[in-house]
């Protein structure tokens, strides 16, 4: 049998399995298993944190999503994936509401497939989105302004937070870097973060559809908590241990076939 404590490389190659498996660790859990102490395990973790695998929580670990590309080169990237998400979203759209949908690249696929025959005040802070719902018969819409983050594809300064603070709005599609148990919803970019939180507190319901390697994972602002989301759409194939723990905190969950 190995000795784990006398192979630090062979122990964190096992810690990694287990991150990329399950999406966080315990380091209670991984030093009881492995025979060492928790101060070795927390060490392992600060050196895999350190390599970019991981970022450390409280008793743990959890994955570290990758950081975002630009938005252009993410609109290309898991399209199916998005488009099935996208699908799932749209029937849960309710006529003759006030709908914001956030900046981002599986956004703008729901944004693609709004039908025609549904009466929407549509405001978004991206103005790519903002083009397609105009060409969509029955649809006001009202565009965010303000410098437009190349990142993020929106506008997230403080005009941008000054206009959403003058709308109500009943359903919000939210978008999203990463998405925990523990953490909630979190974001690569510090000003857009802080628009989304503004935006949950805007809206009367918060839906948010995730790809699957968004999930569990972490980026570095929170943006909100599990409970804040009404409505969590997720993949037809996500793995049941990485979404059983959400159940207890969001309200509905929708895999997308």
């Amino acid at each position: 049998m190995l000795d784990y404590m006398l192979f630090p490389e062979q122990r964190q190659a096992l810690i990694k399995d287990r991150l990329m498996k399950h999406g966080r660790v315990q380091c209670i859990l991984l030093a009881k298993e492995l025979k060492v102490s928790e101060h070795t395990i927390r060490r392992d973790l600060q050196e895999l944190a350190l390599s970019g695998i991981c970022k450390r929580v409280y008793g743990g670990a959890v994955s570290q999503t990758p950081v975002s590309e630009d938005f252009s080169h993410r609109i290309s990237q898991n399209e199916h994936s998005k488009q099935r998400l996208a699908q799932a979203t749209i029937p849960l759209l309710t006529h003759n509401r006030c709908l914001f949908i956030d900046s981002g690249s599986t956004n703008l696929a729901i944004a693609q497939m709004i039908p025609a025959d549904i009466t929407l005040t549509v405001v978004t802070n991206s103005p790519d989105i903002a083009q397609i719902v105009m060409r969509i018969a029955n649809k006001q819409v009202i565009l965010i302004g303000g410098q437009i983050n190349s990142c993020t594809g929106g506008a997230t300064g403080i005009t941008a937070l000054q206009q959403l603070n003058t709308i109500f709005i009943d359903q919000c599609i939210l978008g999203g870097c990463a998405l925990d148990v523990d953490e909630g919803l979190t974001a690569f970019n510090y000003e857009d973060s802080e628009f989304k939180r503004a935006l949950i507190q805007r809206s009367a319901q918060v839906m948010v559809a995730l790809t699957s390697p968004k999930i569990p994972t972490v980026a570095n602002y929170q943006v909100a908590r599990c409970q804040d989301i009404d409505t969590l759409i997720i993949e037809h194939d996500l793995a049941e241990d990485k979404i059983q723990p959400f159940c207890e905190c969001i309200n509905t969950i929708i895999r997308a076939k």
